[in-house]
């Protein structure tokens, strides 16, 4: 699991569904970078069992499956306090139809709110910005299934995701807890 290719949607999808965990892989992505987005530290190992609770109803994660969420969760952070802005959202493929890339961007938003709103409870100490990212997100989840094969929504679905992106990192930003060393940069690859 330690290489990177194998941490695209295809392949997380093709891992959860093998072991029948009933989650989108972008959703499960989404959950993770919420909780760290949200200021859940790199040294707890807590989010497995909370990942575990929300899609397995807590009983126990198949080996694979936990792998493949410690190294997304890894990856997440890895990405996430790289400097060249690295990280991305593990969406489906350009070559994948807009609807099943239009529902995937709208569940990962569903999945990062989840993981940020299991992590910041309180809501008050949230500057105006991380709040309008929240509410932004929540209207993506609900965009419609129902999307056109053409050049605009392509161009739309793309400013979009890259929008959550960026937002993403802006709730890091404000509220992230990075590594307690630089060395634990290294740790994360």
């Amino acid at each position: 699991m330690s290489n990177e290719t194998s941490l695209d949607f295809a392949s997380v999808q093709a891992i959860l569904t093998t072991e029948s965990i009933t989650v989108h892989g972008a959703e499960l992505h989404g959950v993770l970078t919420g909780l760290v987005c949200a200021g859940f530290t790199f040294e707890s190992e807590d989010y497995i069992v909370m990942i575990n609770d929300l899609f397995n109803n807590g009983e126990g994660l198949p080996r694979a499956v936990k792998s493949l969420v410690k190294s997304m969760f890894a990856k997440v952070w890895h990405d996430i306090i790289d400097d060249s802005y690295g990280f991305q959202l593990t969406l489906p493929d350009d070559d994948d139809s807009m609807v099943e890339r239009g529902h995937a961007l709208s569940v990962w938003v569903q999945g990062f709110n989840l993981g940020f709103g299991l992590q910041q409870k309180n809501k008050a100490v949230l500057s105006a910005d991380v709040k309008e990212v929240l509410i932004d997100f929540a209207e993506i989840a609900n965009l419609s299934d129902e999307m056109e094969e053409d050049e605009d929504t392509e161009q739309a679905y793309f400013e979009i995701a890259e929008y959550v992106r960026i937002s993403a990192l802006l709730c890091f930003t404000e509220l992230g807890s990075p590594p307690e060393s630089k060395s634990a940069e290294d740790t994360v690859h």
